[in-house]
């Protein structure tokens, strides 16, 4: 196990909000190895002092009520330095001593090359690791060139293109209950399932990440990563083992076998929008494009819907929506199965079935079964059942999981080079679309169900 960990962007929001808290959960958890190293690197001026009472300050925020003593443990092991990622000769420094390391890159993507150019130079010791957060790259194009210098620096095995949405445990249930119930797996196919809606709605706004997302937007910010990778895990074969490799590659699979859109399918099948001025509950919120920092010219999306179909035996003429969208009216982050009505009632005119529907709830972490059953009464009437599991909560957070896979070395989580570039293919397509506005930027009112449905 790999003990010294190297994260660069030590002092951003990514690693106080997740990575400070992630560490400290496997430290309480025991799984940390011993004598186990933080070197924490940036660009700002400080001491090892001032980097451990900011590193504490987020600990108390966003640490959960973690043991004290895993707290402190974290934040004796932490030395800080101050050091341009992109600089070889400054990050030799920092990974010197021979022992493997686990680079984290808490970086803004633009730099990812150059940081990535900088740990080559200064020549990663044997055994090491690199992370890198999403987005991977803004194109194809770049995904390739990205995928070719980190190629130079270390084995495929040993990198990990983080995807945090891969390590929630009901993710990984969209898995396990597939594959280990012999009542579903036979009719996971287009056979008997109609659709499959693959929704993160959240009612947060931009909360001052203009200076990200004005760039960005939601298709690249969500669908390009993280709906993408929830379709994979939903629509790939069985994997004869769940090793990163078995794994990996049904997912790219999935991605290689989903339809390019045309230009003339992608005014019928995408959707973008962002949102005007309106309320969320009790606060009011302005339009984005009032928001501080927002060029509005720019015309960034901050909804986005993609409706694809995937060409291979078991999904041929099964609907897959990818949606997503910020400053909706509530928060509602699922996966949604829904099936094919049954050829025939024999019930006569006693009510209309409810559409079997299994979902995933994200967060909270849920799976329910929408059924069809009697109702009450004497006469026998067709009425809407559902089945519901609340899951225990994970034994980690998010990022406590994959940092114990980073520092393992165990890739299984994390995304694989041509899945990345297979992701961008996907969506480069609408992104041209959208560039030319074939398709129209929509609005939506803060605090609504997002754009009003097409007729």
């Amino acid at each position: 196990m790999i003990d010294r960990l190297v994260l660069f962007g030590a002092n951003g929001d990514l690693s106080g909000r997740y990575l400070l808290p992630g560490l400290a959960a496997l430290q309480a958890a025991g799984l940390l190895p011993p004598g186990f190293q933080l070197i924490a690197a940036s660009r700002h001026d400080w001491s090892d002092a001032e980097f451990r009472r900011w590193a504490a300050e987020q600990l108390s925020r966003h640490g959960d009520a973690l043991p004290p003593n895993a707290v402190d443990a974290v934040l004796a092991s932490a030395r800080y330095s101050r050091a341009d990622a992109t600089d070889g000769t400054a990050v030799g420094r920092l990974i010197a001593g021979g022992s493997p390391i686990a680079a984290y890159l808490a970086l803004p993507p633009a730099v990812f090359p150059a940081t990535v150019s900088a740990l080559h130079a200064a020549g990663l010791p044997s055994g090491s690791t690199i992370a890198l957060e999403k987005p991977f790259g803004q194109s194809l194009q770049d995904a390739v060139e990205l995928n070719r210098l980190i190629a130079q620096t270390l084995p495929e095995e040993a990198v990990f293109r983080v995807d945090h949405f891969l390590a929630m445990s009901t993710v990984q249930n969209i898995l396990g209950t597939r594959l280990a119930n012999r009542l579903l797996e036979p009719i996971w196919n287009s056979a008997h399932i109609d659709s499959v809606d693959i929704v993160w709605d959240e009612t947060v706004a931009l909360e001052g990440r203009a200076g990200y997302y004005d760039w960005v937007g939601a298709l690249k910010d969500m669908v390009q990563n993280h709906l993408l990778q929830l379709l994979c895990l939903v629509a790939m074969e069985p994997p004869v083992r769940a090793g990163e490799r078995d794994l990996r590659d049904r997912k790219v699979d999935v991605l290689r076998s989903v339809r390019p859109l045309a230009e003339e399918n992608i005014v019928q099948r995408s959707r973008r929008a962002r949102y005007s001025a309106g309320r969320i509950g009790e606060r009011s919120v302005p339009s984005y494009a009032d928001e501080p920092g927002v060029d509005p010219a720019r015309r960034t999306e901050t909804f986005a819907e993609l409706e694809l179909e995937i060409d291979s035996w078991r999904w041929k003429g099964t609907r897959f929506k990818l949606r997503t969208g910020k400053a909706l009216g509530r928060d509602r982050w699922q996966v949604a199965i829904r099936f094919r009505p049954v050829p025939h009632l024999p019930f006569g005119d006693t009510g209309v079935p409810t559409p079997n529907i299994l979902r995933f709830g994200l967060d909270p972490e849920t799976i329910s079964l929408e059924l069809t059953g009697r109702g009450s009464g004497h006469a026998f009437r067709l009425s809407p059942l559902t089945l519901h599991a609340r899951l225990d909560p994970p034994a980690l957070p998010v990022y406590g999981t994959l940092l114990l896979d980073i520092l393992n070395r165990n890739p299984a989580l994390s995304i694989r080079g041509d899945e990345a570039e297979e992701s961008w293919r996907i969506v480069e397509p609408v992104m041209a679309a959208w560039s030319q506005d074939v398709v129209p930027l929509e609005e939506y009112p803060a605090g609504s169900d997002g754009p009003v449905k097409r007729e």
